[in-house]
């Protein structure tokens, strides 16, 4: 008997495409993505975490994005077992939508919306000098993780939509590749666009 992520879905066969991030996505099976902080005192401790672990992580706030940051996000904070409740309904609804696993929906997703290259800034004599950069594979997931959370919230705001619903269609649409729906596609065509313009 395998083990399954919330006892309903299947890691094993599940492969990660893109060379650069199979060492960073973590599809050890488990049935609760829960580690309780025992791999923090690690180095590269998130890589040894379930892929599935780390973006509930990020639901619990989900970072800056303008003024509505203050209204929407840390409304989960400490609320485990709400999060994973919203990771589940919105696996269920990519399962009935896509019949395929919703886990490797997920991980295409995140494989769409890693970014490859950015802009840093840094200071030469007395002016600031801007210049692209090649992204990180642990930065990568970090940030398709984050937009993904992002996006969703920005979808649910003011939105009659139930967040697992909200948080659906956004991995639906990252998965698709679909910029005109993703917001996380978007960023990330957006900051490669500003990186190649400034290398």
């Amino acid at each position: 008997m395998s083990l399954k992520i919330f006892d309903k879905w299947e890691v094993e066969n599940i492969n990660v495409n893109d060379p650069g991030l199979k060492n960073y996505i973590n599809l050890k099976p488990v049935i609760i993505p829960k580690t309780f902080g025992r791999f923090t005192g690690k180095q590269f401790h998130k890589s040894q975490m379930n892929i599935i672990e780390r973006f509930a992580n990020h639901l619990f706030v989900a970072g800056h994005r303008g003024k509505k940051h203050f209204i929407s996000s840390g409304r989960n904070v400490g609320k485990t077992f709400k999060v994973w409740k919203i990771v589940k309904d919105a696996f269920d609804i990519l399962e009935e939508k896509t019949k395929k696993n919703p886990i490797e929906v997920f991980v295409r997703a995140i494989e769409n919306a890693a970014l490859r290259e950015e802009i840093t800034s840094f200071q030469v004599g007395g002016i600031i000098v801007r210049k692209a950069v090649i992204t990180s594979p642990q930065r990568r997931v970090d940030i398709a993780l984050r937009l993904i959370c992002q996006g969703a919230y920005q979808k649910a705001f003011d939105n009659p939509k139930k967040m697992a619903e909200c948080l659906a269609d956004e991995i639906f649409a990252a998965y698709n590749n679909d910029s005109q729906n993703s917001y996380a596609v978007k960023e990330k065509e957006r900051k490669e666009r500003e990186a190649a313009g400034a290398r």
